[in-house]
């Protein structure tokens, strides 16, 4: 009986300490890795982006994502272009949280802890098109801005009046003490090239996208918000749906089978990004702000796939047809009336765990759940670089 009242004495002082050194880092603007031990610092997450990070808002408004998406972890389609969960996912439950409701969906959604304000082809800056025109959502980072905005402020109006709806929503505390999370970027570049403007048109329009990237970061941080976690943007010369969408000369293409041009944009785009953070820790000196490496891991997971377990990086495992198994007029999920009846002709590939791309443009949970073990385990792909392990035997750093 004592053995166990001193092991239990030992194991509260053990989270004692643990509370108090990731207090002080946050105070202190310290950004700690997440890990497995699904340790309870964040009691909410809210997420920006597009469908990198998009749990269901588009679908919920245009139709759910057609089998095969969601076969491999959810059975069915579950609002993710995806065979399953996407980084997004695994970060919740890192935390130990819920999978994030899309604010969005009306039905079946709980808030409790938090929400996610993504959809599939969200970009930065408002699109001149329609969706129907360019494939492009309507819902840009200012609109899912707007709809946390209003999220705030009526999500505590509705607990204030109790009843079974304060219960699915978050605790008022929850603002200040939540993750923010964005993963946007990667449209605003394509969109460019759409309209057929050069690589140097698209650079020199990124500034612009990052400034108002930027803005709402700030409007966050001035409604309370404090710990933020911003993914930059992936390889685009690496995607299917873009290397199929242009003709590349073989000096356009590097030894991997990327195009360089559309990658090299993509790491404009994150210079000037990382460039905003720095600036953005100096205008909220409150704030706790966590840079991810996505274009790193991502790079590192399709150059080296082999190595890792995966095959084929640069062909889509949900398709039909080309070099790409990519077909933008017939996309992952595709069907045909033969015979009078409905056939699925853009099918999964037998091992989606094998494989790094599902659709041409989104990434298998496979890919996704190594993508995030890399952000976990490896802190250098995260600025600052610093682990909680490392925060556990330096308090004072």
């Amino acid at each position: 009986m004592g053995s166990k009242c001193g092991m239990t004495k030992r194991a509260m002082r053990f989270g004692v300490i643990i509370w108090v050194i990731l207090v002080v880092a946050n105070n202190l603007g310290v950004s700690l890795a997440l890990t497995t031990s699904k340790i309870k610092h964040f009691p909410a997450i809210f997420n920006f982006g597009d469908s990198n990070s998009d749990t269901g808002g588009l679908t919920a408004v245009y139709g759910q994502a057609p089998p095969p998406n969601g076969e491999t972890f959810f059975g069915g389609s579950a609002g993710r272009f995806c065979d399953g969960r996407l980084v997004i996912d695994f970060l919740a439950e890192s935390l130990g949280l819920a999978y994030l409701s899309p604010y969005l969906d009306s039905i079946g959604s709980n808030f409790s802890h938090g929400a996610n304000f993504a959809t599939a082809g969200s970009t930065v800056r408002p699109q001149n098109t329609t969706r129907s025109q360019s494939g492009y959502s309507p819902i840009s980072l200012d609109v899912q801005f707007a709809e946390y905005s209003a999220f705030y402020k009526r999500s505590q109006l509705l607990r204030k009046h109790g009843g079974f709806f304060a219960g699915l929503l978050p605790e008022e505390d929850y603002f200040s003490r939540a993750l923010y999370t964005f993963d946007i970027g990667q449209n605003d570049i394509t969109a460019g090239y759409k309209l057929n403007l050069t690589t140097e048109q698209v650079k020199a329009y990124i500034p612009d996208v990052v400034d108002q990237f930027s803005k709402v970061v700030k409007g966050v941080y001035t409604q309370g918000g404090r710990a933020f976690w911003i993914h930059n943007t992936g390889p685009l010369g690496c995607l299917p749906y873009m290397l199929d969408y242009f003709i590349f000369t073989p000096a356009q293409i590097d030894e991997f089978g990327c195009a360089r041009s559309l990658n090299e944009v993509s790491q404009y785009y994150n210079s000037e990004l990382k460039q905003a953070v720095v600036q953005l820790r100096k205008d909220m000196p409150l704030a706790s702000i966590t840079f991810v490496d996505i274009y790193s891991i991502k790079r590192r997971l399709i150059t080296h796939a082999e190595s890792f377990g995966f095959e084929k990086p640069l062909v889509a495992c949900c398709g039909i047809g080309g070099k790409y198994n990519f077909n933008n007029t017939m996309r992952c999920g595709s069907t045909e009336i033969v015979g009078g009846k409905e056939i699925l002709i853009a099918k999964s590939c037998n091992n989606p765990s094998k494989r790094v791309n599902w659709d041409g443009i989104h990434y298998t949970e496979a890919a996704n759940k190594w993508i995030f073990d890399q952000i976990n385990k490896n802190s250098s792909y995260l600025d600052p670089s610093i682990s909680l392990e490392v925060a556990y035997q330096n308090p004072n750093v």
